[in-house]
């Protein structure tokens, strides 16, 4: 399965260079033009299947996912609204599309389909420079749920509300809805929220699920309905988007955002809301020597076991960061997982 990634390092004024793994990097044109650099950029469209014959398409996304937050950045932003320009131009893309309607990506509006036929999405945000988080889960009938994780973010670094409270950094469900409603996020119907791919998608699932009831515990059948969900899978996976920023002050910030599992319960909570496990971002600072941002994308119940968006910032600290990267992998993360579970869980 391919990890569609692309980033964006700008420099003031640039042209554009791309090469055919969909990396974009400004370069400086002459010794005039060398000024400070505005910052930088990753976004990448998930670790789930990915269509080879749209493989331009893809690109196309994560380079306007990238320019948005590089406009944001060349506009005197910081690393934390950057990222959440860019998490809200991957999760609206068959807003901007509707002709469309492509799968191109599992987050906010036409995202998957739970086991009742909704869409509950989660995102979550952090700031390397405050440390400050926001989070939203199962949260339904909001076009771009990133937005309702910053918003939580940007209400929490304001202080304590009235008469002392805490302010929430993490909803879920109809709370997260309401909540994001009072301050001012549009809501969208919930019959908008699928498309005519998510639709189909979910139809054809559903359709699968009431023939697997209907067949008899036999190792053969078993054996191949397991094959054949496996090839089904594959076939229209999609996965948590997410993206990282630097700042021109050196800040960084990571976002993520999933419609979650196709076919899953209603209410499940994926990795991409949990704290430490979608995503992690932290300034240097006297106990850690290096800014890390962290975006992370795969089996989300083993995500959330071995928290690896945290795991693999503090590995990054490490005096040989490669390694330590690779046994944060290989120990925390890999030989996590049941060696009976097949799939993957966005």
């Amino acid at each position: 399965m391919d990890n569609k990634l692309n980033s964006a390092e700008e420099r003031q004024p640039a042209p554009t260079l791309a090469n055919s793994w969909s990396t974009k990097q400004d370069a400086v044109s002459s010794k005039n033009d060398r000024t400070k650099a505005v910052g930088f950029v990753l976004v990448h469209a998930g670790a789930g299947y990915h269509s080879e014959s749209k493989a331009k398409e893809y690109k196309h996304v994560c380079k306007r996912a990238c320019q948005r937050a590089v406009d944001r950045l060349k506009a005197g932003a910081l690393a934390v609204e950057a990222v959440a320009a860019a998490l809200v131009e991957l999760e609206s893309l068959t807003q901007s599309c509707p002709s469309q309607d492509s799968p191109f990506t599992n987050a906010g509006m036409g995202s998957n389909l739970n086991l009742k036929g909704e869409i509950e999405c989660d995102a979550s945000i952090m700031d390397g420079k405050s440390l400050h988080y926001g989070a939203v889960g199962a949260i339904s009938g909001i076009k771009n749920p990133v937005l309702v994780a910053n918003r939580l973010l940007s209400e929490a670094q304001k202080g304590k509300l009235s008469a002392g409270r805490i302010p929430p950094c993490f909803l879920v469900g109809r709370g997260a809805h309401d909540w994001a409603v009072s301050h001012g996020i549009p809501p969208c119907p919930s019959d908008k929220m699928a498309t005519k791919f998510s639709l189909s998608a979910y139809k054809r699932n559903k359709h699968k699920m009431e023939l697997a009831e209907k067949m008899d515990s036999g190792f053969k059948q078993t054996k191949r309905r397991r094959q054949s969900s496996e090839n089904e899978e594959v076939s229209g996976c999609l996965d948590t988007v997410g993206a990282i920023v630097v700042d021109q002050e050196g800040n960084v910030a990571a976002a993520v955002s999933s419609g979650g599992l196709a076919m899953k319960h209603s209410g499940r909570v994926g990795q991409a809301a949990h704290y430490g496990c979608g995503c992690w971002a932290e300034n240097a600072c006297n106990v850690n020597p290096y800014s890390t941002a962290v975006s992370t994308s795969g089996c989300g119940e083993h995500l959330i076991r071995t928290m690896l968006a945290r795991e693999c910032s503090s590995a990054m600290q490490a005096d040989d960061a490669h390694q330590a990267l690779l046994e944060a992998m290989q120990n925390k993360f890999i030989r996590a997982e049941s060696p009976t579970q097949t799939g993957h869980s966005p």
